[in-house]
């Protein structure tokens, strides 16, 4: 910093002269010295903060879980006939308020009897239609068709005709089934009457 101000004021003493008689003593000359000092100010150190880096983290995006079969209803969609066979949708309804994902083929099975017991042989798988992952959003559907062979077309050796009212579904991934009300007529023996496609989008109407 400069080095400080020096003001000095020099006072100078007037010589009063009395009005009376002669001359008295002289008033002494006074010098007052004022002594001004700034105070020096802090150095500014300037200093450069380096810039805030930022950097976006792309979240990733979850995939919904597996549907559980307690939060899914299954129906039967639309059904028609084939030559020695019929065709029926197997529909599958999110039940629950948040997405889930079905991937792959079901379980199908015909049974009856209380309690709900199988009857022959359950379903092969029908690669028609190949895997895909669906996520089914809250009320959300998809759909698997389910072949089931007319039972006439087996020799007795291998199908003993029986009465089925239930279609036991078990749902992709999971291995608690689903009970549809169904009457169709089953094979007791080595007949193979039912294959089911995966799982597709929708409600298959």
């Amino acid at each position: 910093m400069k080095p400080f101000l020096v003001a000095t004021l020099a006072a100078i003493g007037l010589t009063t002269c009395a009005c009376s008689g002669g001359g008295g003593p002289t008033q002494p000359t006074h010098t007052i010295t004022v002594t001004a000092s700034a105070s020096p100010s802090a150095s500014q150190s300037a200093t450069t903060q380096p810039a805030a880096s930022t950097s976006t983290t792309k979240a990733a995006v979850a995939t919904p879980a597996g549907c559980l079969t307690r939060y899914l209803n299954g129906s039967i969609g639309l059904t028609q006939g084939t030559a020695g066979a019929v065709e029926i949708a197997i529909v599958f309804k999110n039940l629950n308020n948040v997405p889930c994902t079905l991937y792959g083929f079901p379980g199908v099975a015909q049974a009856a009897g209380t309690p709900v017991t199988d009857i022959g042989h359950p379903s092969i798988e029908n690669h028609s239609t190949s895997r895909e992952l669906i996520t089914l959003q809250p009320g959300g559907y998809a759909n698997a068709t389910l072949q089931i062979a007319d039972a006439t077309n087996f020799a007795a050796s291998a199908c003993t005709p029986k009465k089925a009212t239930w279609l036991v579904v078990i749902p992709p991934n999971q291995t608690v089934p689903l009970y549809i009300s169904y009457n169709s007529t089953a094979c007791k023996g080595s007949a193979q009457l039912l294959s089911v496609t995966a799982v597709r989008p929708g409600n298959g109407g």
